[in-house]
């Protein structure tokens, strides 16, 4: 039976390969497509991408650049350069049907040795021109499937109303003395990803 979360516990996984899986329900009606983004930063102990292909999302799905699933199957990155992989982008919220809208696969054993975290974050794109926020999202929440048996072990359904913020920490993988734990974050920003990058990477950024 999956464990349902609540803001800031923490459990032990106990897994080495999972998909965290991410869901939202934009509000219909605004005017435009709600393209939220799913993204992963594997992080150092001091909180920093080592490398800049530490960061995996839709235009780097398995740390090896590519920006299109099908690239990453050709080249066999069903794990992913880091043992993380994006499945891919879900331009205009309506790519779920009931399902994660996007998922990140995990294999903890494939990991750099220095990576103590993987932060998830969801931001909503181009958001200032749409005038979106995640006051018009609904029903959000972060999974954690086991991919041996297809199990969901725990779920957190951010049930906060981030009236104003358009990025929201859903949850992070952290290493303690060697076990690896999830965190259920739920902590909203009004910025865009940038902001994250700009926080966990201190290499030039290019724009």
């Amino acid at each position: 039976m999956a464990i349902n979360l609540q803001k800031g516990q923490k459990i032990e996984i106990g897994l080495s390969k999972l998909t965290i899986g991410l869901g939202w329900d934009p509000n219909e009606g605004t005017g435009y497509d709600f393209d939220l983004d799913a993204s992963a930063f594997l992080l150092n102990a001091n909180r920093k991408l080592s490398l800049e292909s530490h960061f995996i999302f839709y235009n780097n799905l398995c740390g090896l650049g590519h920006n299109e699933n099908n690239p990453c199957e050709k080249n066999g990155c069903t794990t992913g350069e880091f043992g993380v992989r994006h499945t891919g982008d879900d331009p205009d919220g309506n790519s779920s049907d009931g399902d994660d809208d996007e998922a990140i696969t995990v294999d903890l054993n494939l990991l750099p040795d220095d990576i103590n975290e993987i932060l998830f974050v969801v931001t909503i794109e181009d958001f200032i021109v749409r005038k979106q926020n995640f006051g018009q999202v609904r029903n959000s929440y972060i999974r954690i499937v086991d991919d041996v048996t297809n199990e969901v072990v725990a779920k957190y359904e951010l049930d906060e109303d981030f009236s104003i913020e358009t990025a929201v920490e859903f949850g992070r993988l952290y290493k303690r003395n060697n076990q690896w734990k999830f965190e259920a974050s739920g902590i909203g920003y009004k910025e865009d990803l940038g902001f994250f990058v700009n926080r966990h990477f201190t290499g030039e950024v290019i724009k």
